[in-house]
């Protein structure tokens, strides 16, 4: 069971490099698929300088959001399974396990790692509850963390979401899409660090999000 590691990156010069040694590091048949969503600093730089066949890095000319840089990677993924890792180092790689250990026991098709939010900056806390709690409302779940990263489902499966290009609202499109498919999404806690400044803002990516989670409750997938 091969595994692609899906990472949109936009300017994380600081981060990505000891990202993807981390990741690297964690034993499992794995590729990972990096797409520099046109850097303006030296992070495209850093990428030049990966040296590691299971490493694979694409670039957008222009900025198109996390979205389209998650579907850029997925195109371009040939694993079994796949997972979505940001490249800030908020997330620890060393949870892979703990959600692949689901699958492997044929326990579940698509797993999320829930984090624990206490840590999170008020207004991002109370925005990703929120979100949870429409997601829940709308769909009939009972998510605990609607907006996790650590999402892992069968490539197949993602690809048949047919998601479209987005900054942040593909979070909520891929539950949305998930859950009006009938999915069952298993959940396991996983180590979690917010950082002090995030690219996402509360309110310019909270409302399309809450938008995207209504607009497929109701329309067509």
């Amino acid at each position: 069971m091969k595994l692609s590691v899906l990472i949109p990156v936009y300017n994380e010069e600081q981060s990505v490099m000891e990202l993807l040694q981390r990741v690297l590091a964690v034993p499992c048949d794995k590729e990972i698929v990096v797409v520099d969503d046109c850097s303006t600093d030296g992070t495209w730089e850093v990428l030049g300088r990966v040296d590691d066949p299971r490493v694979r890095v694409f670039r957008h000319e222009v900025n198109q959001g996390k979205g389209t840089a998650i579907c850029t990677a997925l195109s371009r993924a040939a694993g079994d399974w796949v997972i979505i890792q940001d490249a800030d180092l908020e997330y620890d790689p060393n949870d892979y396990p703990r959600l692949l250990e689901l699958v492997e026991r044929d326990e579940a098709r698509v797993v999320y790692g829930v984090r624990d939010l206490d840590s999170q900056k008020l207004k991002f806390r109370l925005g990703n509850k929120f979100l949870t709690l429409c997601t829940n409302l709308l769909y009939g779940s009972r998510l605990s963390d609607m907006e996790t990263c650590y999402k892992l489902m069968p490539r197949e499966v993602m690809l048949e979401l047919d998601l479209r290009p987005s900054r942040f609202q593909i979070e909520p499109e891929i539950t949305a899409k998930l859950l009006r498919r009938g999915y069952r999404i298993h959940e396991v806690p996983i180590w979690y660090e917010p950082r002090e400044e995030k690219k996402l803002s509360a309110w310019r990516d909270g409302l399309p999000a809450l938008w995207t989670l209504v607009k497929y409750r109701f329309g067509s997938i």
